[in-house]
């Protein structure tokens, strides 16, 4: 074989490795590539695992998605903080009378206070860490459901039983009377709860306004 077909054979076999190293180099590029397109490393999740709501937009939002909210105030008041809301904020109102009302617990240093809901209001200033009262509203179609709801009242949170006792026997006895009437509060789950009575024998829906806020 002469000089320059040596040459030849040398250069044709220089040039297939290079391409074939080429080749496998593309390849595995390929492969890296592809494994980070259909792998994603999620970034920014906001996802919450606490049992509580939040009343910042998220959570007001979740809140009348899911007709549920769930305080906490085991440690006897609402921190902004754990809410997620701003030290100058004085909270949302969460009005649901037009889509239903929601499933309402707050978490208190001994049980809970629980009821269904269609409002719920916060009450504080914007220079208060925390809420100085949290209040939402009970409805009731007849009166013994009514009455029913007050003495749920007297026997869950200590709502005075004397004072309940006789503002429902005056409405028995006068079906159709009006009356704006505070029962002395409560403090048996370590929270002061107090129900304030708005009735009018006149109307078919009757309210009960509670007030929630750290004992004295």
């Amino acid at each position: 074989m002469s000089a320059c077909s040596t040459a030849s054979s040398r250069l044709t076999r220089q040039a297939a490795a290079v391409l074939l190293a080429l080749s496998a180099c593309l390849t595995l590029a390929g492969c890296q590539i592809g494994g980070t397109t259909t792998d994603p490393t999620p970034q920014g999740s906001t996802m919450s695992t606490s049992e509580f709501s939040t009343l910042d937009a998220a959570g007001v939002a979740a809140i009348r998605e899911s007709r549920t909210a769930r305080l906490d105030m085991s440690s006897g008041r609402l921190q902004k903080a754990a809410v997620r809301v701003t030290a100058d904020s004085y909270g949302p109102e969460i009005n649901t009378r037009d889509s239903g009302k929601i499933k309402f617990t707050i978490v208190a240093p001994s049980g809970e206070i629980s009821g269904e809901t269609d409002r719920i209001r916060f009450n504080t200033t914007d220079k208060r860490p925390d809420f100085s009262e949290v209040t939402y509203f009970l409805t009731a179609d007849s009166p013994n459901e009514y009455f029913k709801l007050i003495r749920d009242g007297v026997e869950r949170y200590g709502v005075d039983a004397d004072s309940a006792e006789r503002w429902i026997a005056g409405a028995e006895r006068d079906p159709e009377r009006k009356s704006d009437f505070s029962i002395t509060s409560g403090t048996s789950t370590g929270l002061e709860v107090n129900y304030d009575l708005r009735y009018d024998g006149t109307k078919d829906t009757q309210v009960i306004i509670v007030h929630v806020s750290p004992a004295a």
